[in-house]
């Protein structure tokens, strides 16, 4: 699944041909992805303009002058695809097959946007003014919010007997990580992925904060990661795979300057957690 990194990449990437564009012609070609796409979607998106495009945790958001909000997740294999005349730098791979085209947007300047999902794992859907989407109303602060600090995660790692790694990935203390990132902060943070969560002193929860901030940083500046699906929305490839100190490294020397460990792979909660033991404690 695309974390924050790539979403945010795929967002930067929509905002110039989404954003404050009016969507001349909207299509549904199917009645549903993961779940059923609302009936009236492409009524409420034609004629409509995109007043905001957003990101929370892992979904993209766009808002609409006429209220409401249209809500989408990539799921496993999604891709916003950009086409249009005059577009340098966009190209769409023959490889990403037009039967998986499910909902089309085109904009009164001739760009058309495509959610094109081979697997159909992602979503799309409307949040009305004045309600809450149950995807959302639970979610932690971003990390990048001001208040994600070393006392916040005191705060809710107080008394925690689970691993750090796997109270990093509840979506309720923070939302947008998953296992790459976490997995790569932690090692930047030299923290034991299975170290509990409530024994860890302010000093390297401090660290541990920032860290995940660089981390993710680090990843939009380089497009995210492209393990299996992951596009940007010029069809590019995201290149921060080619940077991971711990993920996906079993067996690797670790790269923390003066450390002789080599790195190890351990299943946790059903995912691969990858560390070092020479510096991770």
């Amino acid at each position: 699944m695309p974390e924050l990194p790539e979403v945010e990449t795929v967002r930067r990437g929509l905002q110039p041909h989404l954003e404050g564009q009016r969507i001349a012609r909207a299509e549904a070609r199917r009645p549903d992805l993961r779940w059923p796409l609302p009936p009236d979607l492409v009524q409420v998106l034609t004629g409509a303009r995109v007043t905001a495009l957003r990101r929370r945790s892992k979904y993209l958001l766009a808002d609409l002058d006429r209220g409401g909000t249209v809500l989408m997740h990539l799921g496993m294999s999604g891709r916003m695809l950009v086409e249009g005349a005059g577009l340098a730098g966009f190209h769409r791979d023959p490889s990403v097959l037009a039967r998986h085209d499910h909902v089309v947007l085109v904009t009164e300047s001739g760009t058309t946007i495509t959610f094109n999902d081979a697997r159909r794992f992602g979503m799309v859907d409307l949040i009305r003014d004045g309600t809450a989407h149950p995807l959302l109303d639970h979610l932690g602060p971003e990390p990048f919010d001001p208040g994600f600090n070393a006392a916040y995660l005191a705060a809710r790692f107080a008394g925690r007997r689970a691993p750090v790694k796997q109270a990093l990935l509840d979506q309720r203390i923070v939302a947008g990580l998953g296992n790459i990132y976490v997995s790569e902060a932690l090692h930047r943070a030299h923290i034991d992925p299975r170290r509990a969560a409530g024994r860890i002193g302010a000093a390297r929860l401090e660290a541990l904060a920032g860290h995940i901030r660089e981390v993710l940083a680090d990843a939009i500046a380089a497009g995210g990661s492209s393990l299996r699906d992951h596009r940007q929305a010029s069809g590019e490839l995201g290149y921060f795979q080619h940077s991971f100190r711990v993920y996906d490294r079993e067996g690797a020397p670790c790269p923390a300057p003066g450390c002789a460990g080599i790195i190890r792979r351990v299943v946790q909660s059903g995912r691969s957690s990858f560390y070092c033991p020479g510096c991770q404690r």
